[in-house]
């Protein structure tokens, strides 16, 4: 074991990231659950702060216009725009997952040709797409389909109007390959949409390069918005002009103000919002993105292959073996930054994750016998890494 607490305190030493833990609350717990609710930054109470009391308490309603309230959804997705790969202009922020998901897809069969009539969706889909899924396959008339994302490229075919799929998996955290599916889904004529919750933040993802139609994702990961943080949608730019929302709100007409009785969109990613934007979450939000100031997505990305691939090592050599299996992918392409591993015994997966939060190590579990271990580059370090694999060795020696 001082081998590898060696091994870690020399990575920790040359980690050009390391510095920007200082700027999250943190305690003495190692905080493996990026991936489900990201830490707080520092900064973000006295921002929220000077919000509450000063534009909300003392501007009031002037705040919409003086302190930028009403053109925060564009702002803010503009600053989440490099993060996924996207120029200017493209991304839209506000409302939940959930909701986005559902005007994507319904955009994305209105976007469609005629006789397209199948949204195909990822089998192993968080439980939430698959259900806004079928939702809109009711509304439009269409018919769902899943599929595993491998055999996607053989499922596709001239009825297919659009692709559902997650960048990376949520049990297992293995990374589907953006650009060849999307590749491949545009070949057969349809329209491509990534749920992109387990990647923003996380590794580059490439939406303008690779041709991605449209995409969602939450921000309250490893963007560290806050639980509930709202949601972001993005638009490709050759989209823009013909997408038809589905939810059709007043803040997205071209001039909401009039308050006319006929809708008309308005121009550029506004046309993705729908009502009032939920300004303090979406200020704190806002504020959570400075951590990001000056940091490179691959340079996270490189960071957290070298977290997953340590703490991998650590896990073998610390656990008996037969004791878990990763069901994370080894290889780095088919990797997200997370490492899931099976329980070998699937009753003992819950004791084993109660027992390793009452020692501070602290990830969640995916029923029936997935442990589920997250890794934010920003402020996971590989000391980290190695205290988790040891402590979760000790409790499965009892």
């Amino acid at each position: 074991m001082s081998d590898f607490k060696e091994r870690a305190e020399a990575l920790d030493t040359a980690d050009a990231l390391g510095a920007l833990r200082e700027l999250f609350t943190l305690d003495e717990a190692v905080y493996l659950d990026g991936n489900s609710l990201g830490a707080l930054p520092r900064h973000v109470p006295a921002r929220m702060q000077d919000v509450i009391t000063r534009e909300w308490g003392a501007l009031r309603i002037r705040s919409w216009d003086e302190s930028g309230w009403w053109t925060a959804p564009e702002r803010i997705g503009d600053r989440i725009a490099p993060l996924v790969g996207a120029a200017t202009g493209q991304v839209v922020v506000g409302d939940s997952t959930s909701v986005n998901v559902f005007k994507a897809v319904v955009a994305a069969t209105r976007l469609a040709g005629e006789g397209r009539d199948e949204i195909l969706v990822d089998a192993t889909t968080f439980p939430t797409d698959g259900y806004i899924a079928a939702s809109a396959a009711r509304m439009t008339g269409h018919r769902v389909v899943p599929v595993a994302p491998s055999d996607l490229p053989v499922e596709l075919g001239p009825r297919t109007a659009a692709v559902l799929l997650n960048h990376v998996d949520y049990r297992t955290g293995r990374l589907h390959d953006l650009p060849g599916l999307t590749a491949a889904v545009h070949e057969a004529g349809a329209l491509a949409v990534w749920d992109l919750c387990h990647s923003a933040g996380a590794l580059p993802v490439g939406l303008d390069t690779h041709g991605v139609d449209l995409a969602v994702g939450c921000t309250y990961k490893y963007l560290n918005g806050g639980p509930g943080s709202p949601a972001f949608l993005y638009v490709a730019e050759r989209h823009q002009a013909a997408f038809d929302s589905p939810l059709p709100g007043w803040t997205s007409h071209a001039d909401p103000f009039a308050m006319t009785p006929g809708y008309a969109p308005a121009d550029g990613s506004v046309r993705g919002r729908v009502g009032t934007p939920d300004i303090l979450s979406m200020l704190a939000l806002e504020a959570s993105l400075d951590v990001w100031d000056g940091v490179s997505v691959d340079a996270v990305r490189t960071k957290s292959l070298a977290l997953t691939d340590f703490f991998l090592e650590c896990v073998a050599a610390y656990v008996p073996e037969g004791r878990v299996t990763s069901v994370t992918p080894a290889a780095h392409a088919e990797r997200g930054s997370q490492v899931s591993l099976r329980c070998e015994d699937a009753e003992e997966t819950e004791p084993v994750m109660r027992a390793l939060i009452g020692r501070g190590v602290v990830g969640d579990l995916r029923r029936p016998d997935v442990l589920r271990f997250g890794f934010t580059p920003l402020y996971v370090g590989f000391a980290d890494a190695e205290r988790a694999a040891r402590i979760l060795a000790e409790v499965l020696a009892g």
